[in-house]
């Protein structure tokens, strides 16, 4: 929209232009409150211990291959600062293997002049172990004097912990973590050590909480301790355990570990605790203990210089002040500049705006709300120059506080329920931004579009646009497909400086200006504020993630935002030499 000169909108007569001012007072009225009912998640998401937890069957395997026992290796890595274990549920040929149980079918002992049932299959061994196991499962079983029986091979059933081991384990001051296996055929009942007196917290192996899914009130009674949420692996059921406590744990795929070197598999983890509020560190050992003793080394250093003492880390809890309901008091204001700002049946888009968010994210529709409005409000205003970008900075801030406000929830900061519609947050406030360059004759205008012949550059420019809002969506996240190695590594040299920026943010306020500083025909400067407009809305998707703290939010959007500029400027002074040259 704008005059015959392309210098913005026109500006709104008297009764339109009261109605802003008095949404922008409701603007700032609830922007205090708002800030208010931040307190207890920025109370929450403080720093806090971190534990270092080494996994006990991936240490077993090196202890023996060094002639010595799990608690002798545990006690050297606890000099290199590992402060915890976790304990997988053991197998029953977990046992058999070590000698502690014997297996045979019913058909041996029958050579054996057993009288044994030759289908069967049978176990001998330690007489406490057996007894835990004749209880441990919904099967038929049989004693036959020493031999316990059962209908179905039961080597592949979960079979508890070494008692022993996790005694010791907490006499030495670790952290001590169980790691139960949920099986359809196990009983959950009290008296079967699933989570043992020792335990200070519970993480589930697999892809399901133990009970999943017809069972989750019975395991829940038998679970007294926090659980753990695993990042990247989700597990059905895990909500359930909600009222615990959620602890958030970050391992590395074993895999994925041996490709990297000590030094950078330290910094992935340092960087999970310092800017994703993980408080377990789950780690494996690598096949050279020269190795994992670098990679420690290297953690510490990066967890001392962030202030993050190792220790037994406790669940984050929050009380959502009622103050936050002031929030939706901006929400809807911010959806009336957008009504009044829109140059086409503006109040139309604005109510389906709502409709939309109310039906698709019930509760969330006030954060996604505005993450779909706030980044959109600074684009409607006067193109004025830095001011323009001011603007839309302070808009998309607005917003964040307000997203932030409503969405800051015990489950949403541990993970359990994360931002609905976070494509949509990338994705619809660009096509708001591009709506709002229609003309209010718009049919005049796209019969002009329509007629206007296809020139190579503009079809190249316009293929670039739509291709950066594709590869926008498809970087959205930590495991994007698409990321440059030269990406990467500037990544990781940038968060070895300050809270690294997002690349996109970094690139949309870079484009601010050379839009706004350059005398573009029109249709170029819309183009590149449509580009911009994706930098906008990253600000709002940054602050989705709930689970990061609140200040490195803050820092990575106020971080992207200076650089960009710079970087702009730069290219400012860039284009005006390059085009002095080729005008010369």
């Amino acid at each position: 929209p704008g005059d015959a000169r392309g210098q913005g909108p026109r500006p709104p007569g008297p009764d339109g232009g009261s109605v802003r001012a008095l949404l922008h007072l409701l603007l700032f009225l609830a922007l205090l409150p708002s800030l208010l009912a931040l307190a207890p998640r920025l109370r929450a998401q403080a720093p806090g211990p971190v534990a270092l937890v080494l996994d006990a069957e991936a240490e077993r395997a090196e202890a023996r291959a060094r002639g010595e026992d799990l608690m002798a290796a545990l006690a050297r890595y606890q000099a290199f600062g590992v402060n915890g274990v976790a304990f997988p549920e053991r197998l029953v040929r977990d046992w058999v293997g070590e000698g502690v149980l014997l297996y045979r079918q019913g058909r041996e002992l029958v050579e054996m002049g057993l009288s044994a049932r030759p289908g069967w299959h049978y176990l001998k061994g330690d007489p406490a172990l057996l007894a835990l196991l004749e209880r441990a499962y919904d099967l038929p079983s049989e004693r036959l004097g020493e031999w316990l029986g059962f209908p179905v091979d039961v080597q592949a059933l979960p079979a508890f912990y070494n008692l022993e081991e996790l005694r010791q384990a907490k006499a030495m001051g670790l952290y001590v973590m169980v790691r139960p296996l949920n099986h359809r055929l196990r009983r959950l009942e009290a008296g079967l050590p699933l989570v043992p007196k020792e335990a200070d917290a519970v993480v589930f192996q697999g892809l399901e909480a133990l009970g999943y899914p017809y069972r989750l009130g019975e395991a829940k009674a038998l679970v007294p301790v926090p659980v753990a949420l695993i990042e990247g692996t989700p597990q059905a059921g895990l909500g359930a355990f909600r009222d615990k406590g959620i602890l958030r744990l970050f391992s590395l795929r074993y895999e994925w570990l041996l490709t990297l070197k000590p030094e950078e598999a330290a910094e992935k983890y340092g960087l999970a605790a310092r800017e994703r509020s993980h408080q377990i560190l789950y780690l494996r050992p690598y096949p050279y203990p020269e190795d994992t003793a670098r990679l420690l080394k290297r953690l510490q250093e990066e967890l001392k210089a962030s202030g993050l003492p190792l220790g037994a880390p406790s669940p984050r809890a929050i009380a959502p002040s009622p103050l936050r309901y002031a929030a939706w008091v901006g929400v809807l204001a911010g959806l009336g500049l957008l009504a009044l700002g829109l140059p086409v049946y503006g109040p139309l888009v604005a109510f389906l705006l709502l409709l939309f968010a109310l039906g698709y994210a019930g509760s969330q529709a006030g954060p996604l709300l505005a993450a779909l409005v706030f980044p959109v409000l600074g684009f409607l205003g006067p193109r004025n120059g830095l001011w323009m970008w001011a603007r839309s900075l302070g808009y998309a801030l607005l917003g964040a506080v307000f997203l932030s406000a409503l969405g800051s929830t015990e489950e949403a900061i541990a993970g359990l329920a994360p931002f609905k519609g976070v494509s949509l947050t990338l994705l619809v406030p660009p096509l708001l931004v591009a709506y709002s360059f229609l003309e209010k004759d718009f049919k005049e205008a796209l019969t002009r579009l329509f007629l206007h012949p296809a020139r190579l550059g503009e079809v190249a420019l316009g293929g670039l646009a739509l291709g950066l809002l594709l590869l926008a969506l498809l970087r959205r996240g930590n495991d994007a497909p698409i990321v440059p190695e030269l990406e990467l590594k500037l990544r990781a040299l940038l968060q070895d400086v300050m809270v690294r920026p997002r690349f996109k943010e970094v690139f949309g306020h870079a484009l601010f200006p050379l839009a706004l500083l350059l005398p573009w025909p029109r249709w170029v400067q819309n183009g590149l504020l449509f580009l911009a407009s994706l930098g906008i809305a990253s600000i709002l998707n940054t602050f989705s993630h709930y689970h990061t703290p609140l200040p490195i939010s803050f820092f990575r959007v106020l971080n992207g935002a200076l650089l960009g500029l710079s970087l702009g400027l730069v290219g400012v002074i860039l284009v005006r030499r390059l085009r002095a040259w080729w005008s010369a």
